[in-house]
């Protein structure tokens, strides 16, 4: 971060944000223009007030949010079955070595 702090262009605008992070802060304006480009290419939102714009972008940005918390939760779930498995898979292998260890004993 510059002394001065991370400069970034939002929906053309110009500003200087603070934080420790440029590379996280050009990240969020990127994201953020594509959504301003996202919605600038619909007809209908150029025609709405300002407060509805900015209103449509918080509802797409918040659509976005709680996507990304259910993609989060599913892989989540994913990374439990697969847990779940690999510990079976385990306590297989181990009753396996198990039986071919006391096989081995009986010859």
């Amino acid at each position: 971060m510059s002394e001065n702090g991370t400069r970034v262009v939002i929906g053309g605008k110009g500003f200087v944000l603070s934080g420790y992070e440029p590379e996280h802060l050009n990240k969020v304006a990127d994201y953020l223009n594509t959504k301003y480009d996202e919605a600038n290419a619909d007809e209908s939102y150029k025609q709405l007030s300002f407060d509805m714009k900015s209103i449509y972008l918080q509802l797409n940005i918040a659509d976005d949010y709680f996507k990304a918390l259910d993609e989060i939760e599913r892989l989540k779930g994913e990374i439990e079955n697969k847990n779940d498995e690999l510990y079976k898979m385990k306590h297989e292998l181990v009753t396996a070595q198990i039986q071919v260890k006391q096989a081995s004993k009986k010859q």
